[in-house]
């Protein structure tokens, strides 16, 4: 029979018939919770939320726009010279040819000096040529009123008679002699020219072979030695002076030689794309040490064969050489007319 036990209190697990009796070592007392009267239980509303807005997605298409209107900005000039080149070629401008004078000039002589070198640069629109004519500074010409002159000394010797007039005396006397029209002239010293050189980075010439001068000029009365190797050399202005104007090595003709060959490298150097950001130095140089007649106009109608032309170094070239000279009575040298003419009638106005 079961053992009554007191109320509440509940058999142990262990053994049923003794009274259940917890262990209050780790018990901790009940917390007594107050507890609150039950009322009606109210939910607040909710709240109405603005529906999401949807961002509107980036339309790749305006990057291509954008593209391509940069492009098509950049290609404007380009597009521009393209039609402008078709109707310099479909409506080709007058030949120009251009006397050019290099001045032998010593220190506060200006442009009233000798020439150094002289040169005649054709220009030929309709066929995009350049050609380019020496004549050695020993060579001797028929000038009008004067009579037969040294080449190298017109220009002084007009300076000297009414200034101003060297240039025109020089053109006429050149027209006259090869008949040509010469149009414009063109007047540098030396230190223009190592300036111009200096300002493009140097230029790049063939030696073709040794070049030993032991009386080199060296600017302040006296001569120093100086030597050229054959092969490709870069050379600044001042380098390219020495190699234009030596001549103890050879001669005045093959120095005229030389000259077409810097002349003609200076072009080379000038309408390098890699040289452009070097012009506004050159450009300045040569607005500050070169007289001329030439216009913004003339240099226009000279850029395309120069660019198509003179860039490759195809320019029809020659010197009056000794192959092309005769002598007077007196022993001066005058060009041979009858071989010479003809080859400057097809490339010159």
């Amino acid at each position: 029979m079961t053992q009554p036990f007191p109320p509440g209190q509940a058999p142990s697990p262990d053994d049923p018939t003794q009274p259940f009796t917890p262990n209050l070592e780790h018990t901790q007392p009940a917390q007594m919770v107050p507890t609150q009267p039950m009322g009606p239980v109210i939910y607040p509303m909710p709240q109405p939320t603005a529906p999401a807005t949807r961002q509107p997605r980036r339309r790749r298409g305006g990057c291509v726009w954008v593209f391509g209107l940069a492009v098509l900005v950049a290609l404007i000039p380009v597009f521009l010279v393209g039609i402008g080149l078709v109707i310099y070629l479909v409506l080709p401008p007058a030949p120009l040819d251009v006397l050019i004078l290099g001045m032998d000039a010593r220190q506060g002589e200006g442009f009233e000096a000798r020439t150094d070198s002289v040169m005649l640069l054709g220009i030929n629109p309709g066929g995009l040529q350049v050609s380019l004519l020496s004549i050695p500074r020993d060579i001797f010409i028929e000038v009008p009123e004067w009579g037969l002159w040294r080449i190298n000394t017109i220009n002084r010797d007009a300076e000297l008679a009414e200034p101003g007039s060297g240039p025109r005396l020089a053109k006429e006397a050149v027209g006259m002699n090869f008949g040509v029209g010469v149009d414009r002239y063109m007047r540098i010293n030396f230190d223009a020219f190592v300036q111009i050189i200096d300002a493009l980075g140097g230029i790049d010439i063939e030696v073709s072979r040794l070049l030993v001068d032991y009386e080199y000029p060296d600017g302040a009365g006296g001569t120093i030695t100086v030597e050229f190797q054959p092969g490709w050399q870069h050379m600044d202005g001042a380098r390219a002076l020495a190699y234009a104007r030596t001549r103890h090595a050879d001669d005045d003709y093959q120095r005229a030689a030389r000259q077409q060959q810097v002349v003609t490298a200076v072009l080379r150097a000038a309408l390098n794309p890699v040289t452009w950001p070097r012009l506004p130095g050159a450009i300045q140089a040569f607005s500050q040490g070169v007289d001329t007649d030439l216009s913004l106009l003339d240099l226009l109608v000279m850029a395309p064969p120069l660019v198509l032309d003179g860039a490759g170094g195809d320019i029809d070239r020659m010197v009056v050489n000794r192959d092309l000279i005769l002598y007077t009575e007196n022993g001066n040298a005058v060009p041979n007319y009858v071989l010479v003419n003809p080859w400057v009638a097809e490339r010159f106005d």
